[in-house]
């Protein structure tokens, strides 16, 4: 399923996800990635669905929601990789346009460099682009980039970005413990963030089990000094998402299984939230224990909680 949700967000509101990127297709491999190492590196743009397709799953989702008497604030593409590889994504945005929602991308920002990228993206209503570092070793650090690709023009291709786009502008950066929570590092950030004038700048630490075992949550303190350094540096409006949020909202229809291997495919889901949901449809825990035995849903524990995740290599 291409097209899944919606999926209650702190910033979006209810948003229907796009999935346009099989997994795990990614220009990088970050350290905290919560769907695992990228398998498949590339930074060369193709097709991956045909963009009729992901319309008309789309169609049919706005025509799902219309008979629950639902709404939706977004779609989103925030997919299983990196949804600048699709080289259809500006085609997409413009089909989709024609349900009177706004279109959110969040991207790794990898390919801005990229004219076809930055064209694309333009025509979104809401961009989120991650700065987890602008130092070259801790870049490499954290995001483990794809080979061919050069920090350097990536941040140029970002300030490029921000001068023409038109829409909201917002940006994220990960912070992991010891790696790029240090002063200096945030130092280097703020410089970029003065450079692109972000609408918002988001703080954000691993909140699901991610990729490396060893990645940890950078500390409340670091976390702090974080937002005074960036908000005094840039003078960029700072937000900090460092808690579950509440997850209430979810859409499900009457395929339980199915809906909750959508979600969890690029969302990975809290234990007691799958269990309220399953209790609001009057569905079986014996649904979710199936999904596992046949390998499809992984359990994973962090931070003395349980997720679920589909297992991106059982499709």
């Amino acid at each position: 399923m291409i097209v899944y949700g919606p999926v209650p967000s702190r910033r979006l509101g209810q948003s229907i996800g796009i999935n346009n990127i099989p997994p795990k297709t990614c220009s990088y491999s970050c350290i905290y990635c919560q769907l695992g190492k990228t398998d498949k590196m590339q930074i060369k743009r193709q097709e991956f669905y045909k963009p009729e397709v992901i319309f008309n799953e789309a169609k049919l989702k706005m025509e799902q929601l219309k008979n629950q008497n639902k709404h939706a604030d977004y779609f989103s593409f925030v997919p299983d990789g990196e949804p600048t590889l699709d080289i259809n994504l500006g085609y997409e945005i413009d089909m989709l346009k024609q349900f009177g929602i706004k279109i959110a991308v969040i991207t790794n920002a990898s390919l801005l460099w990229m004219e076809s990228v930055k064209n694309d993206l333009m025509k979104a209503d809401w961009v989120s682009v991650s700065i987890d570092a602008t130092d070259n070793d801790t870049w490499h650090k954290i995001d483990r980039p794809h080979g061919a690709l050069n920090n350097k023009d990536i941040l140029n291709g970002i300030i490029e970005f921000s001068k023409m786009y038109k829409g909201t502008l917002v940006t994220e950066t990960m912070l992991v413990d010891g790696i790029n929570d240090d002063e200096d590092c945030i130092k280097y950030i703020s410089k970029q963030l003065s450079l692109i004038n972000p609408s918002k700048a988001y703080l954000l630490v691993p909140t699901r089990p991610p990729a490396e075992n060893n990645v940890q949550r950078a500390a409340k303190d670091r976390v702090l000094s974080a937002y005074k350094i960036i908000k005094d540096m840039s003078g960029t409006d700072v937000e900090c998402i460092t808690g579950d949020e509440k997850e209430e909202g979810f859409f499900f229809t009457e395929a339980v299984a199915d809906d909750l291997l959508s979600i969890a495919s690029v969302h990975p889901v809290r234990e007691e939230i799958v269990d309220e949901l399953l209790k609001k449809r009057n569905a079986d825990k014996a649904v979710i224990n199936q999904l596992v035995k046949e390998g499809k849903l992984l359990e994973f524990s962090y931070e003395g909680k349980k997720f679920y995740r589909k297992n991106i290599k059982n499709i």
